[in-house]
């Protein structure tokens, strides 16, 4: 695989690289998450190029408002948590997924089954982990029974839902518009506004993005093709500002000017604005658009465009999970030293959901080829006249 990620790669390479790439930028981002540049400069003595402890050292289980999560030292996050989960959804599914899967397969996973959460160094639920907008799922498919199509209406908008969408890219490989719309059914029983919208469309980014002789302007021009409302624009204003930069260091600043109109929490992101997370036509989550900023700013490089939205901070763990898996699937290299130490450290077999997909990604395939082809003979006989090619 080449560094510069410049569309190569098996299948196989592809979803291990997308998989591997969005643990690695989670658990990279996860201890630096919520401050400013300025502040993770001042923590870490300059910019953070690597693996690095918690905010607070060895106060992690009793700082606030960090604890009782151990963030840092490789351990990846939510992000990674229910990532992991949809892989495992695909596997029992082993077709398309649509928000009934989400009642029926991932709200029971998320509930019933212990796993090992890196975070809080124990076996636990991933109920007990993830976010309250991802609690909102089982709340409303599995206490309220609400129609899993619209159960993300009245949930908090934000970057939840798109946060482990790679999956559904990954399973639509090469075909944007079919990863944007299962992404957007699958995202109907999470989220609604642009926080769905942004699910969409970053799935649309890994399925361009697994393209032969994809690159980075052709997965943006990809997001740009199926984007809607505030999130198209969002993303065409960020990436404008990025592709004047090729260096992460100077694109910071103005990459976050240029999302502040679209991003309704604010400048102090521990403290959101009244009008923070609220649905919208005119505005967009941060995390996606300064993903694919970084993903152009870097040229397709793994290493930069992960180190630059780790030191973006502010949400950077998504934005990091969202870079990290774009650049992975367009066959750039993930560092084996990073991967490594964050398999160890956070005691999950990073390939076995890749292995797990790709076997999956095949098998769709293959159903949908003979649907296909079920449905070119059906009209056929319907119109009289043979298909085209």
């Amino acid at each position: 695989m080449t560094p510069k990620g410049e569309g190569t790669g098996t299948l196989d390479e592809r979803i291990t690289g997308a998989l591997v790439g969005a643990a690695v930028g989670d658990a990279l981002g996860g201890p630096v998450e919520g401050y400013s540049p300025e502040q993770i400069a001042e923590r870490h003595g300059g910019r953070v190029h690597g693996v690095v402890g918690p905010w607070n050292g060895d106060a992690w289980p009793t700082a606030r408002p960090i604890a009782p999560y151990h963030k840092g030292d490789g351990h990846v996050t939510d992000d990674t948590l229910m990532t992991h989960a949809l892989v495992r959804v695909y596997a029992e599914v082993r077709d398309h997924l649509d928000a009934y899967a989400v009642a029926e397969h991932l709200v029971p996973d998320l509930m019933t089954t212990p796993r090992w959460i890196p975070e809080l160094e124990a076996e636990a639920l991933p109920l007990q982990r993830i976010f309250l907008a991802e609690k909102w799922m089982v709340t409303r498919l599995h206490y309220g029974h609400a129609d899993p199509r619209e159960a993300g209406t009245g949930n908090i908008v934000n970057c939840g839902a798109a946060m482990y969408m790679a999956p559904v890219g990954l399973v639509n490989a090469a075909n944007p518009a079919g990863a944007y719309a299962e992404a957007l059914d699958v995202a109907g029983a999470h989220q609604s506004s642009y926080g769905r919208e942004a699910a969409g469309v970053f799935a649309a980014a890994v399925a361009a993005a697994c393209s032969p002789g994809a690159t980075p302007g052709s997965v943006v021009a990809a997001c740009l093709s199926l984007a809607k409302d505030g999130t198209r624009d969002a993303v065409e204003a960020v990436c404008e500002v990025a592709s004047r930069h090729t260096d992460f260091e100077s694109a910071l600043v103005p990459l976050r000017r240029a999302v502040a109109p679209f991003d309704t929490v604010g400048p102090d992101y521990r403290s959101p604005s009244l009008g923070a997370r609220r649905p919208s036509r005119l505005h967009s989550i941060e995390e996606l658009p300064v993903a694919l900023g970084m993903l152009l700013v870097s040229g397709g490089n793994f290493r930069h465009a992960v180190l630059g939205s780790v030191n973006y901070g502010r949400d950077c763990d998504s934005i990091a999970t969202m870079a990290g898996a774009l650049a992975g699937a367009l066959g750039a290299e993930v560092p084996h030293d990073w991967a490594k130490t964050v398999a160890e450290s956070s005691r999950l077999d990073l390939d076995a959901p890749a292995r797990t997909l790709a076997e999956v990604t095949r098998e769709i395939f293959d159903r949908d080829v003979h649907r296909r082809r079920a449905h070119e003979a059906a009209y056929t006989a319907l119109a009289g006249t043979p298909c085209s090619g």
